[in-house]
């Protein structure tokens, strides 16, 4: 029959038969060969295929049905009864703490739904997986979603490290007896909670880095190898934050099998579905696996096995995919009625398949991440898989056993109260051995000691080396480097013209070469070392690569060529500056997770600083860091060429709002000098908790040696720089810092060259130190009324001056107006207030009238205000200085 007389009908058949001939094949392959046999095979026909034309639609995708078939199921090491009652306990509680909150204090918050549809998952991995910290082993590192955070408080109160008070108080931590943050807060429970996490995609790229720098410090010998892992839990609303996928390609590529996420795909974010119209899982299938992932589904329960058995033509495994992520919700709220109508009634083969089963069992099969066999199942090839990252998506219910008004409705991630007949029906449910009447009280409950439940669940943590989280500082102290050290710096550059950015490296330099420190140094740099003048720490030190370097450089003839090494130590993390501040917050926080001192100096754009990655400086104080942030290239008209979005004008002001943030900004070497040597006492000798932020610049001038008496001043903010040598009549006082000094210093010679006017120059290095220990006082003083009052270190200062004074930096003007108040008179500031842009430093320092002549200008007008000066020598002060009162405004130009 030729083929143009061939109906459609036979031209199934003959498709069938020959579809049937190729799968029996692979069967046999399957069966009498190996998995890697049948692999090179389907490989060889791809390739054949494609060299014929032949096309296949690109899907990184597989069917909608669990990875890891029943057959291959290890079997559960655990007892299932006695583990399903721990978890309902700690259920109980987890719901009964929000509960009770709520009706204590209205409004007070707390989710309860995202723990509920997230219990299996964190108790499979609390009974069997999550490693604690032992003097013998760093133990594993699990960040913890946040929203499901009453869930791990329950279970601490279980096991007794917490008590009913703490659960009583949960978000209201001011009350008497304790109370327990909202979310995972180190700062808040420094002794509990290791990593701060919530719902902005913080914890998975923070975790990333993480999992990395644990490889970086064995690779350097700071670190014994050992198999820790770090765990993430995040909810698949949460993949849509930027951060939280951003960054998995590292994790690929640095082949982190350290790392495993755990996302639980309850389908449902705040306000409704996360892909109403689509498929979550399969959409982070796609990408987990385009990122090169070990991606591991865990979507159907094992009422489900059966029927994808007898699923021998693929009509399930279809229809489960074919089916939107907003439907299944709608399937997990209605009746097994509509189930067998609306899913399996597409096709009387799949209606037949479940004609054996009841509409209730229908409702009540489960999710893959509600099953404790399913999870363990994924959980134990995750550990086990080696050479890349594992990710398990887990499809859960939120609000899981919350009843009619929670579960799997688009209003559960708000539920924070359940009714009489729903908290009896939850009771029921999960077999707490409460009576009605106590359960509207909603006490909380733990077993007696000698129960089965607490003699499995401690014996559980004993096996798994304790409990957890649990967060220590166990690192020794380290001693502070000599005076030696720094002594070039104090001593100035004798006229030889330098930037503060080549003196920070110089520092950075001497420290990475100190024996005691320099191993413990971690300099960490977002692909900009050849602007800051870094390149020589490339082949002193080496980049870190965990495989080495497996080319040659194109510059491997030249001094400074980029040169990669597996111990190599510094991280250069490419045009990233979420994943570097990631990489400082590991580094910053070992002295905690692992003992280990390591010091990051994470070196910068300035401007890409707290306006960048806000969020994460942020968490970095939650997280009680310490380390060193260098804003490099910093200032308003310091980074004269690069424009609006590259010239900061404003990083000292945003990290005023961090608390554990000590920020500086030094003119001179010796003043870094002495600051970075005071840090590294502070945060690491003295183990005080805090971050320091320098703002240093790319503008090369002399650096004057270190005046007698100024490292009390340095390190307070303020220091006389250089006293006047003009008889006191007209008095101005200046007050400089940054690369601005140097425009203080002109305008001083200006005055008193031109003017007669006295002006003594003032260092300023740090205005938000200055604001804060005044502040300090203030408080002291509002609740020590009797006492004799404390003087701010700023009064102090000026205790004897007066005249007129005028600040000017390369910032705002809010960043020197910060300590009017304990000025003796009048502050004027100068400052960068305004967008950036592109010129010379010279023209850029006149706009935004911060050179020397707006500042002696300023100076005269505060002279005038005061009648000292004529309104003729005001009026012929303008004409000199070319001042141009009409000039375009910076502030809105």
């Amino acid at each position: 029959m030729s083929p143009e007389n061939v109906t459609p009908s036979a031209n199934s058949e003959i498709e069938n038969v020959e579809i049937q001939e190729w799968l029996s094949s692979l069967d046999y392959v399957l069966k009498n060969g190996s998995l890697e046999q049948a692999r090179k095979i389907l490989q060889q026909l791809q390739i054949r295929a494609q060299e014929a034309g032949v096309t296949l639609p690109f899907t990184v995708n597989t069917p909608y049905i669990n990875s890891i078939p029943l057959s291959k199921q290890p079997p559960f090491p655990g007892n299932r009864d006695i583990e399903r009652q721990i978890k309902s306990i700690i259920r109980w509680n987890a719901m009964a703490m929000v509960v009770k909150g709520n009706k204590a204090e209205a409004g007070i918050g707390g989710h309860i739904s995202t723990f509920a549809s997230s219990a299996t998952l964190f108790e499979i991995g609390f009974n069997h997986f999550f490693r604690a910290r032992t003097d013998q082993f760093c133990g594993d590192f699990v960040y913890f979603q946040g929203h499901a955070s009453p869930g791990v408080y329950a279970r601490a109160f279980v096991e007794g490290r917490l008590t009913e008070k703490h659960l009583e108080n949960f978000r209201r931590e001011l009350q008497p007896g304790g109370g327990l943050s909202s979310y995972p807060h180190p700062w808040l429970m420094p002794s509990f909670w290791q990593f701060p996490t919530v719902s902005m995609g913080l914890g998975p790229i923070t975790s990333i880095y993480h999992a990395r720098f644990l490889r970086y410090l064995e690779d350097r010998g700071l670190k014994s190898k050992d198999d820790a892992k770090v765990w993430v839990f995040m909810g698949d609303g949460e993949c849509d934050e930027p951060e939280s996928l951003g960054a998995i390609h590292l994790a690929s590529r640095e082949q982190l099998d350290n790392l495993i996420f755990v996302i639980n795909c309850n389908l449902q974010r705040l306000d409704g579905p996360v892909r109403g119209n689509g498929k979550i899982i399969q959409e982070l299938e796609a990408i987990f696996r385009g990122a090169k992932w070990n991606v591991l589904k865990v979507i159907w329960g094992n009422d489900w096995d059966t029927l994808l058995e007898k699923d021998t033509e693929g009509l399930l495994a279809k229809r489960m995919g074919e089916v939107v992520d907003g439907q299944y919700q709608k399937y997990t709220v209605s009746s097994g009625d509509y189930i067998r109508k609306n899913f399996f009634g597409t096709n009387p083969k799949l209606l037949d398949m479940v004609k054996h089963l009841s509409d209730d069992q229908l409702a009540k099969m489960r999710r893959g991440g509600h099953d404790p066999e399913k999870v363990y199942a994924a959980y134990k090839a995750a550990v086990e898989f080696k050479g890349m990252p594992t990710v398990i998506l887990a499809k859960t219910v939120k609000g899981y056993g919350l009843g009619e008004s929670g579960e799997g409705k688009n209003i559960s991630h708000q539920q924070k109260k359940l009714n009489e007949d729903e908290l009896k029906e939850f009771r029921t449910r999960f077999n707490i051995p409460l009576a009605d009447e106590d359960v509207v009280k909603t006490p909380f409950f733990r077993p007696s000691e000698n129960s089965p439940e607490m003699q499995y669940l401690r014996e559980c943590r004993k096996k798994l080396g304790g409990y957890l989280p649990s967060r220590q500082e166990k690192s020794a102290p380290l001693k502070t480097p000599s005076e030696d050290l720094f002594e070039e710096f104090y001593k100035g550059t004798e006229g030889r013209e330098v930037s503060t950015t080549m003196a920070y490296v110089r520092i950075l330099s001497k420290l990475l070469k100190d024996q005691t420190l320099g191993k413990l140094v971690v300099p960490i740099i977002p692909d900009e070392a050849r602007t800051f003048g870094m390149e020589a720490l490339f082949r002193q030190c080496g980049i870190y690569s965990h495989v080495g370097q497996l080319y040659e450089p194109v510059d491997k003839d030249s001094l400074l060529y980029y040169k990669e090494e597996k111990d190599g130590q510094i991280l250069e993390e490419g045009i990233n500056e979420a994943g570097s501040i990631s990489s400082f917050i590991a580094a910053g926080t070992a002295y905690s997770t692992l003992g280990i001192n390591t010091i990051p100096f994470y070196t910068y754009y300035s401007m890409f600083g707290p306006q960048r990655v806000g969020d994460l400086i942020w968490a970095a104080a939650d997280m009680r860091v310490r380390g060193f942030l260098v804003g490099a290239t910093s200032g308003r008209t310091t980074l004269n060429g690069e424009g609006l979005q590259h010239q900061d004008g404003h990083s000292h002001i945003l990290l005023s709002s961090v608390p554990t943030c000590i920020a500086y900004d030094p003119a001179f070497a010796y003043e870094l000098a002495v600051i970075i040597r005071h840090g590294i006492e502070r945060m690491y000798e003295k183990q005080e908790n805090g971050f320091y932020y320098l703002s240093v610049g790319n503008e090369n001038y002399p650096m004057p040696p270190m005046p007698q008496g100024a490292k009390e001043g340095i390190i307070k903010g303020m220091y006389k720089f250089m006293a006047s040598q003009k008889a006191a009549g007209l008095k101005v006082h200046l007050l400089g810092s940054g690369a601005i000094m140097n425009q203080i210093i002109e305008a001083q010679k200006i005055l008193e060259e031109n003017y007669n006017v006295s002006a003594d120059v003032w260092s300023v290095t740090s205005y938000n130190e200055l604001r804060r220990e005044a502040l300090m006082a203030e408080r002291w003083n509002m609740f020590h009324p009797t006492e004799t009052p404390k003087v701010p270190y700023v009064t102090q200062c000026f205790k004897n001056e007066n005249g007129v004074f005028v600040a000017a930096s390369d910032y705002m003007k809010a960043l020197s107006c910060s300590i009017t108040k304990w000025m003796p008179g009048r502050l004027i500031s100068l400052g960068t207030d305004g967008f950036g842009r592109s010129d010379s430093r010279k023209a850029l320092r006149a706009f935004f009238e911060v050179d020397s002549r707006h500042i002696v200008f300023a100076a005269l007008g505060g002279l005038y205000r005061e009648k000292k000066i004529s309104e003729d020598i005001l009026k012929k002060a303008m004409k000199d200085l070319q001042i141009n009162p009409d000039k375009l405004n910076p502030m809105v130009s």
